[in-house]
């Protein structure tokens, strides 16, 4: 057609044709006249091999330079980069100028494609249900995710089947530890419903980094040890190769774009308790589970079972509890009933809770308390330990150091504040002390909170003898209670009643 270059493929298909067809017959099949069809008839080769080559339009500006400068600095460092080697060619020769950037970037493609060193080559590989399990950790400080107010700073515990893709996301809070790994890894199989035979993470740097060697080697123990008890081969990409974990790493990425977009649909960051923001995130993982359900299925089939129980993911330490009236575990304090103090507890740490035992005997759940760097040492105080101890001593809450900790609502901790403030700090202390004591006697926190909060709304300091008028009961308002004891001779006539009737 006029105004239309012939095509290789129009020339091809032409030479085809032509083989069975006259020439004007192969020339509109395809694509053009007759007369194009005979000068092409005269001259068989493709349009592109007439064409003569592309020559220089203008000078080169590196010919002197290159071979001479250039390929000496890529054969001496490899790494580096085409814009270092301009900034050194200018300081060099200025009369370059900026221009050659993008001349020089191809010149060092190309000369590296033809002279440089050789390159690391990735290995597709085929991937088998049933074959591999991959886990590894990401950080979550970019979703701005909120709990009760605060910042919440965590990491997802993500695992991944490399075939099917199924996934399993869990929420950590203490950082990357083999508590968290072994906790969330029989999460995901239990979940599952079957092992992989091989079970791939990456280093685990951070989760061994400033550790002794023995608890690196006890820890590294400790993993076999889990792997075995799932019929799994324990596996490691190699340090600071990340694309050997590329079934996972990438999915990183997936997943938080995922959850981004779940956040931005929710309307909010913020989330009252962890266990709220756990289900979140549950549910979404949920959701991108059911799109892969057949893969998921058919891969579910060719699993190992599961033993009959989950191997212990916690962690275990010995604690004294002192005259403070609680123990000091990973920096952290935590206080116990007083009635416990001399006493050797054993602890089992979780990620998220602690479990205390008295020998064998389950005493309470405690939430775990997060530690800091430096002196600072954070405390998890429940007042219902302390809080008769402390109402005998109600002037040691001004300096006792976990006292910001103590107060269970903001309420009572504004209550401190301004009692302080307005009254002789002795009086203060025993009005602070007392409503905690009665909020702990008469199970009325958040009544009492309420109350306070009115009070201080209103201008005025709750006085202690109105707080225990309204929830401490009246004695004299009680109602009077009168028990008649049935005589014991009553009895007699029951006993004897059967053996009259027998008689009879």
């Amino acid at each position: 057609m006029p105004g239309r270059h012939v095509t290789d493929h129009q020339m091809r298909l032409f030479m085809k044709h032509r083989s069975t067809d006259p020439i004007p017959v192969a020339a509109a099949r395809a694509g053009f006249s007759a007369a194009t069809g005979y000068r092409l008839a005269q001259d068989p080769r493709p349009p592109s091999e007439k064409r003569a080559p592309r020559e220089r339009r203008r000078p080169d500006p590196l010919a002197d330079v290159f071979d001479a400068e250039v390929a000496p600095m890529l054969e001496a460092s490899p790494g580096l980069r085409p814009v270092a080697v301009l900034e050194e060619l200018l300081r060099r020769h200025p009369e370059l100028g900026a221009g050659i950037r993008r001349t020089l970037e191809r010149r060092i493609r190309k000369w590296r494609a033809l002279h440089g060193p050789e390159r690391e080559v990735m290995f597709r590989q085929t991937v088998e249900p049933g074959r591999m399990g991959l886990s590894d950790f990401t950080d979550m400080a970019a979703a701005g995710v909120t709990m009760a107010g605060a910042p919440l700073a965590h990491r997802l515990y993500h695992f991944r089947l490399a075939f099917s893709g199924f996934e399993h996301a869990h929420v950590v809070l203490q950082g990357e530890s083999f508590v968290a790994l072994a906790a969330g890894l029989q999460d995901a199989l239990w979940v599952l419903g079957g092992a992989p035979r091989e079970h791939r993470t990456d280093s685990l740097s951070a989760a061994f980094r400033n550790l002794a060697p023995e608890v690196e080697e006890d820890w590294t123990t400790r993993y076999a040890a889990l792997c075995a008890h799932y019929g799994m081969t324990a596996s490691r990409n190699n340090r600071g190769i990340a694309h050997e974990n590329g079934a996972i790493e990438a999915p990183h990425g997936h997943l938080k774009r995922a959850i981004e977009d779940a956040l931005l649909l929710r309307g909010s960051r913020a989330f009252e308790t962890v266990a709220e923001y756990r289900g979140f995130i549950d549910a979404l993982v949920g959701r991108r589970n059911a799109r892969n359900r057949r893969r998921i299925d058919a891969e579910r089939a060719v699993l190992r079972p599961l033993p009959n129980q989950r191997a212990e993911d916690g962690e275990e330490a010995m604690v004294t509890v002192t005259s403070s009236g609680g123990f000091m575990l990973r920096r952290v304090f935590y206080t116990v009933p007083s009635r416990l103090i001399g006493h050797r507890l054993r602890v089992r740490l979780h990620d998220d809770r602690l479990e205390v035992f008295l020998g064998g005997t389950h005493l309470m759940t405690l939430t775990r308390g997060r530690g800091y760097g430096g002196s600072r040492r954070p405390h998890v105080v429940d007042y219902r330990h302390v809080i008769h101890a402390l109402r005998a001593k109600p002037g040691a809450l001004p300096g006792l150091v976990y006292r910001d900790q103590l107060f269970p609502r903001d309420a009572y901790r504004r209550l401190y504040d301004r009692a302080m403030e307005a009254l002789p700090e002795r009086a203060a202390c025993k009005l602070v002390v007392g409503a905690l004591a009665i909020a702990h006697e008469r199970g009325c926190e958040a009544d009492l909170a309420a109350l306070i909060d009115a009070s201080l709304d209103a201008g005025a300091i709750p006085d202690l003898a109105e707080i225990r008028a309204c929830f401490v009961p009246d004695l004299e308002a009680l109602p009077q209670v009168t028990i008649t004891l049935t005589p014991l001779s009553a009895y007699d006539a029951l006993t004897a009643a059967p053996t009259e009737g027998a008689g009879a």
